[in-house]
């Protein structure tokens, strides 16, 4: 089985953070967005992707090559024209009646993937949610999705889609965005996976669904640092120096030096950061930064960042300095 994995985002709310490195590469429990999803597959034993990238693809190549030895392809998508765009370019890399697995790359999941790969039919996965209004819903009629609607005004459901596509008939999902893209059917101005996925239903593709309850999204710094909360809750990564305290849950990598210093809950400090002389709690401190005499709460520090005085809640880009001591 292969995946295809979207990633060509932007990022602009978790700005400045994303000027610098692509959203899928922020650093969350200990390492990038991207590899909890590339872990994910490979517990499942999915050892094949195609990455769709754009901003900043280069960044996100060289981190999978340097860390993972799974099968992957890069594909460069040139128009941000929508996810129906992004997978009609991948279109050569799907194999006919090889399933199909399309997995956001913003978003992580803690979710059982055999529901849907052990599926006889194509399935999506879904979560009931307060405000469909933000996404793609579906409606249900005897079991079998009837209608795929994107960011209703009116809904008439409360399951929302969130990221996760199992495609049993692959030829037929490629046959219908290459509809989509001949005859410039776009909703919102862009190509919608949605759309392509209802003109399979509409011929008469069976989708189910299966569930998600484990859905927690890195789009924007709140809900980067509750994410990283989810994550690190029941499995902390420490040592304990001495003249340090640790308050689990905790992810301190082994390479990043601590000194006088209590850190967590809740709180990342990355590969090669320093935290000295601080108290840092509910918070992610990325690769390479540095942090001293600091009081710091629901703050990202970005990589190689310097941040030196009294503070209760930053948000700091990559190689950004700041000393208020």
């Amino acid at each position: 089985m292969k995946a295809i994995i979207p990633v060509a985002g932007v990022g602009t709310r978790l700005r400045p953070h994303t000027y610098t490195l692509p959203k899928v590469l922020l650093n969350v429990a200990g390492k990038p967005i991207l590899g909890h999803i590339l872990d994910a597959l490979q517990q499942h034993n999915i050892d094949e992707a195609t990455i769709i990238v754009g901003y900043m693809g280069d960044l996100v190549e060289d981190y999978v090559r340097r860390n993972y030895s799974m099968n992957v392809t890069f594909i460069y998508q040139e128009e941000r024209l929508g996810l129906g765009h992004s997978i009609w370019i991948a279109r050569e890399h799907i194999t006919d009646n090889e399933p199909l697995l399309i997995i956001l790359g913003d978003t992580i999941f803690d979710v059982d993937l055999s529901l849907a790969t052990n599926s006889r039919f194509s399935t999506l996965g879904v979560k009931s949610v307060d405000d469909p209004r933000r996404f793609g819903v579906v409606e249900l009629e005897k079991g079998f999705i009837s209608r795929l609607i994107e960011k209703p005004e009116n809904p008439t459901t409360n399951l929302a889609l969130v990221g996760l596509y199992f495609i049993n008939n692959p030829t037929l999902l490629v046959d219908s965005l290459q509809t989509l893209i001949d005859n410039n059917i776009r909703t919102r101005d862009e190509y919608q996976l949605t759309d392509a996925l209802q003109m399979m239903i509409d011929k008469g593709e069976k989708f189910t669904t299966f569930p998600v309850e484990g859905w927690y999204d890195c789009g924007k710094p709140e809900t980067l640092l509750s994410t990283n909360r989810y994550l690190l809750d029941g499995k902390s990564t420490y040592k304990t120096p001495e003249g340090v305290v640790i308050i689990p849950p905790a992810f301190v990598a082994e390479n990043a030096i601590v000194e006088r210093s209590v850190i967590g809950p809740y709180t990342t400090v990355a590969s090669g950061a320093t935290v000295i002389d601080s108290v840092v709690r509910d918070s992610i401190i990325s690769d390479g930064a540095t942090v001293t005499a600091s009081t710091l709460e629901q703050s990202i520090i970005g990589n190689n960042a310097i941040v030196k005085g009294k503070f209760s809640r930053l948000n700091v880009g990559d190689s950004s300095e700041i000393d208020r001591s």
